[in-house]
């Protein structure tokens, strides 16, 4: 049931990019532009809402991907995207101290120092150039985001490794001793409830990172930045359609 809604969604979102690039070249005022902005906003809402109601059901599809084409599922990350690849941002950066190459995208301390950023990012390249409030706003939302994820993965990462002990915590040779079987399948059931929390959470920072860059950039510039997102995804789903339709050896 869930594949046929978001399949839905997926059309529906198809036809709502659809007319907010034709607004962005008819050029609509600012004000008008805006509510095709916010219709794709409120559209994202959607299916986290959409995935929230299915969490609570049958939370082994969501984290599986099996909903998203092959392509897209090389990138998943908890049950959808990973927030950080859509604002992660080229490793030169220029300061008042000169060019230098960090690992990762600056601190908000030594934001205040930037005087530029090259803007080869995966999304926001697509957009007009940024203020120096915005890259202070989207320095700071981008190392928020990596530490929320990495602190979901460190979780999730200690969850399998204790479902996994709680599993072999008796000894594996068939037939196992009935009670302490039942009594094992009873701890690591109650362990694996946790496993929605962490998918509920995930999809929270996605939700967050889409809100928190429409709040930060203007109408016009959002507007670019949904359609680079859209355009992106849309890539990956036609690279799955290739792959499959690839010619195969006999």
């Amino acid at each position: 049931m869930f594949d046929v809604e978001y399949a839905r969604w997926v059309e529906e979102h198809h036809r709502l990019v659809c007319e907010l690039r034709a607004a962005v070249q008819d050029h609509l005022p600012e004000n008008e532009l805006r509510l095709f902005v916010d219709n794709c906003l409120v559209h994202y809402d959607q299916v986290m809402n959409l995935k929230s109601l299915v969490a609570k059901t049958d939370v082994f599809h969501l984290v599986s991907g099996m909903w998203k084409t092959p392509a897209e599922r090389c990138f998943m990350w908890i049950g959808g995207f990973r927030p950080s690849e859509l604002i992660k941002v080229h490793k030169i950066i220029v300061t008042k101290y000169g060019s230098q190459m960090l690992p990762t995208y600056p601190s908000p301390e030594s934001c205040q120092d930037i005087l530029y950023v090259k803007q080869q990012v995966i999304i926001l390249s697509q957009i007009e150039p940024l203020t120096e409030q915005q890259i202070l706003g989207i320095c700071g939302l981008q190392q928020s985001t990596q530490e929320a994820e990495e602190a979901l993965t460190q979780g999730l990462d200690a969850l399998n490794q204790s479902l996994s002990d709680t599993i072999t915590s008796d000894s594996l040779s068939y037939p196992s001793n009935m009670a302490n079987y039942m009594g094992q399948m009873a701890m690591a059931m109650n362990k694996l409830s946790s496993l929605e929390g962490f998918v509920r959470q995930a999809d929270n920072l996605r939700h967050q990172t889409i809100h928190r860059l429409h709040q930060v950039l203007t109408t016009r510039q959002a507007a670019r930045c949904f359609l680079a997102i859209a355009e992106y995804f849309h890539r990956l789903r036609a690279l799955s359609s290739l792959w499959l339709a690839r010619p195969r050896a006999e």
